[in-house]
């Protein structure tokens, strides 16, 4: 029990401490004098970005400290899924409002379906 419990815990604070930044807080540092910063794409982007980080905000996720390491075990799969999405979402934030070249962090293949395990 208190092996998985460290497990669980070395878990979840490996995931914060890799927390990505606000796909809406990335969006405010690009520069608004950028061409492509007020085509109707970029403010679709910027909408989108702003609508998951209030639905983010909504469920924080802590309900299933209740089961116990299995719950933290939950938890720190949340917390990982939305660090993927605000990934997401921050890229399609740059690539819409900003001609520069897509950062070293936002670049790779973010989604779902690359994440599989390759067995030998």
């Amino acid at each position: 029990m208190r092996i998985a419990m460290g497990i669980a815990m070395s878990a979840l604070a490996a995931t914060v401490a890799g927390c990505a930044t606000s796909p809406v807080d990335y969006g405010a540092s690009l520069s608004p004098q950028d061409p492509k910063w007020a085509s109707p794409q970029c403010q679709q982007a910027r909408a989108a970005a702003a609508a998951y980080a209030a639905r983010e905000k909504q469920h924080p996720g802590w309900e299933f400290a209740a089961l116990g390491p299995y719950g933290l075990g939950i938890i720190a799969a949340t917390k990982e899924a939305e660090q993927k999405q605000r990934k997401l979402y921050a890229r399609d934030v740059h690539l819409q409002c900003s001609s520069l070249p897509l950062p070293k962090e936002l670049q790779g293949d973010l989604s779902p379906a690359g994440a599989k395990a390759k067995y030998p």
